[in-house]
């Protein structure tokens, strides 16, 4: 085994392993749970939580690897935590960390951050500029860019802006991606075919302007920095990243609020009007005022904001989801109240249902539609509205489906709720045409649902109760036989 990874400590090694899965990573004997049906041969896979294993059961799994570029990739992810300790202690010197250090400590110590930063600098066209652990003084730079779609699959830079911390424009430049392009994606970048003719600006060329930029105690600042980075093929470990600073008026750490959010509830302008695309300049401005900001009032203080956490566009679709397998989705139709196109199957759900997401033209639209559903409002798991309403199926049987907004309740879209008209039902084919149950009965049915639920996760919990009892016993065994 690596001797990085023999020492690395237990968080560190579930991180890895956390990757390896999400990467679909394979060893010797397999991935993560294929590994643990042969190597413990007791629980198998059923305690799969690499948090809840042993430091040597994890250091076993990653024995199994032994290719060159698995190699590598630990190494990234264990330089990405050694980048972190060392970013944390740059200011040890002074004997104080400055408060533009605390926002680069708390970017770091972000839980999204080892997965979102764990680059391939390792390769030859990435730069890493060199970490320097004094540091006088911090000096700030916001970084914006925009990415296409190119042939191959890959996403390439065709424009970056980077500005100081008296939103000064140091750099500004349109980008030749240097090969194919499939789509502009003109609608969010702003950018066209046209812009790009004459552009004697290569990916090279900015990163030889970011080295000179990368002076002596240098904190990159951005809104999701780590995919501007990524375009740049930039490794640089000082930076404060918006998405991570801002706390989320839940707690949640895994959500990240928009940029577009964030300068409505924390600098109290629109940063851009609905659909309008992307400007680096404004964007690279914004990231740096909310840091700025962020200092002025303290960096222990967190501001909590109200976040909508997908984009704009999908406040304008409803989530269909415990549909009956023998219920068409064209049927929705006919079901639910309101003018939509069904986009897609969503995902399939445990055998007998499936969801869909209906499309409206605005979010008015969707947000009227769901409105005007007779059902008793109920918040899911994620914290989003939906309402179960009654449907009769063909059979002659009865369901429930649920219809769920896709974004957290939004106070910034007020529409008026229209309740339909009962004598219009049986004329208008998009009005509800489903028999309304009582609200009592309603919620005998979803009583059902809520016991069903409550015996699985007793049952759950009772496996659980077994399994932490035979380790016990596993556990009094070995240190009977150790004599302890």
């Amino acid at each position: 085994m690596d001797e990085k990874l023999a020492t690395a400590g237990k968080d560190v090694l579930v991180q890895i392993v956390k990757l390896s899965q999400k990467r679909g990573m394979k060893g010797d004997k397999g991935a993560w749970k294929e590994f643990l049906q042969v190597y413990d041969t007791k629980f198998g896979a059923s305690m799969s939580d690499p948090a809840k294993r042993t430091p040597e059961v994890l250091r076993a799994f990653l024995d199994t690897f032994k290719k060159e570029e698995d190699f590598k990739f630990f190494d990234k992810v264990l330089e990405c935590y050694s980048n972190r300790e060392l970013a944390n202690k740059v200011t040890e010197f002074t004997g104080a960390q400055s408060p533009a250090q605390k926002l680069v400590s708390l970017t770091l110590e972000h839980p999204q951050y080892p997965l979102e930063y764990s680059f391939p600098s390792y390769e030859e066209d990435w730069i890493v500029p060199k970490l320097r652990k004094k540091s006088k003084v911090d000096k700030l730079l916001a970084v914006d860019c925009e990415m296409v779609l190119c042939d191959d699959g890959t996403e390439a830079l065709v424009k970056i802006c980077v500005v100081d911390q008296d939103l000064k424009v140091i750099l500004n430049e349109f980008v030749n991606p240097n090969k194919a392009v499939a789509d502009y994606r003109t609608h969010i970048t702003g950018v066209t075919a046209e812009d790009l003719n004459g552009t004697t600006w290569f990916l090279e060329n900015v990163q030889n302007k970011l080295k000179k930029l990368f002076s002596r105690g240098v904190i990159l600042v951005g809104h999701s920095l780590s995919n501007d980075l990524k375009a740049l093929k930039v490794d640089h470990a000082r930076v404060i990243d918006t998405s991570y600073i801002f706390k989320l008026g839940d707690g949640s750490t895994k959500r990240k609020p928009s940029l577009n959010d964030l300068c409505k509830f924390v600098l109290g302008f629109e940063l851009r009007k609905k659909d309008a695309p992307h400007n680096c300049v404004d964007d690279a401005c914004a990231a740096m005022k909310l840091v700025l900001a962020k200092l002025k009032r303290g960096s222990d203080n967190g501001i909590p904001v109200a976040q909508n956490d997908v984009p704009e566009s999908e406040d304008a679709k409803l989530l269909i989801h415990r549909i009956p397998a023998d219920l068409p989705s064209e049927e929705l139709a006919q079901i639910i109240p309101g003018n939509f196109t069904i986009e897609v199957q969503a995902k399939k759900g445990r055998g007998d249902k499936y969801s869909v997401i209906a499309c409206f033209k605005t979010p008015e639209e969707a947000l009227g539609t769901y409105e005007n559903l007779q059902g008793i409002e109920e918040k899911e798991s994620s914290g989003r509205l939906q309402k179960p309403i009654s449907v009769q199926l063909k059979s002659g049987s009865t369901a429930i489906i649920c219809v769920r907004k896709m974004s957290i309740d939004n106070p910034l879209v007020n529409v008026p709720a229209k309740r339909p008209n009962p004598t219009e039902v049986g004329n208008d084919s998009k009005k509800l045409k489903t028999e309304h149950i009582s609200e009592a009965s309603e919620h005998n049915y979803l009583s059902v649902d809520h016991v069903k639920e409550i015996e699985r996760l007793k049952d759950l919990l009772s496996q659980r109760d077994e399994e932490i009892s035979s380790l016990h016993k596993i556990v009094a065994a070995l240190t009977r036989k150790q004599g302890i």
